[in-house]
Formats: structure tokens, C-alpha cells, sequence
């Protein structure tokens, strides 16, 4: 008999946080994976500080089978889940040009 499989939920924002938007993801995410048999043990909500983030990512990996990641991947400054995903795994962030014009591309036509 195979072990159930433990996920949890991660979403980043300090909007989160001060209620100025709802945590809606979690929700559905939730939804969708106790569908597919996966259970959910942790929703967790973090601002946008490195430090912390970096932290509740150590902590995750360490009783989590999967982790799901939601917000704090937009293009302001104060969006580092990347930065904090790189500084546990130690995998170099590279930018993909190709994708990158696509997208400033889209952008200059909206």
C-alpha cells in the first residue's frame, strides 16, 4: 500500500494578509486536488518578505510531498518568490528571451 500523498498550499501576498483581496486559489486548488485523492495538510499565507518566505519554503519541503505556490510572481519588486525558491534549491534564475519579447510584444498591443 502506497503512502497518501501530503500536499499544502502557499500563497504569497501581503494584500493577502491585510484582507484587501480574498485567498480564492486555496480554494479551488483544494478542491481540485482532493478530487485527484491528494490531501491537503497546510494553508499557509506569507507577505512579501524574503526572509520569511525562505523559511516557510524550508518548512514546507520538509513535510510536504508537493507544494503549490500561488502569487508573488509578478513584476514588481515586492514579488520574491522566485528569489526565495532560488536561495533554497540553489537553481540559477534565467531569463528566456524568446518568451520574454512574446510577452512585451502582447503587451505593447493591449
Amino acid at each position: 500500500m502506497t503512502k497518501p500523498i501530503q500536499s499544502e498550499i502557499i500563497a504569497i501576498g501581503t494584500e493577502l494578509l491585510l484582507g484587501q483581496i480574498t485567498n480564492t486559489n486555496a480554494t479551488w486548488i483544494s478542491k481540485k486536488l482532493a478530487e485527484s485523492g491528494i490531501n491537503v495538510f497546510y494553508h499557509t499565507v506569507a507577505g512579501d518578505n524574503l526572509e520569511r518566505l525562505e523559511k516557510l519554503f524550508e518548512q514546507a519541503q520538509e513535510r510536504s510531498d508537493v507544494i503549490i505556490v500561488t502569487g508573488g510572481l509578478g513584476p514588481t519588486k515586492d514579488d520574491l518568490s522566485r528569489e526565495a525558491f532560488q536561495a533554497l534549491s540553489q537553481i540559477p534564475i534565467v531569463e528566456e528571451k524568446h518568451s520574454l519579447d512574446k510577452i512585451k510584444t502582447f503587451f505593447e498591443y493591449q
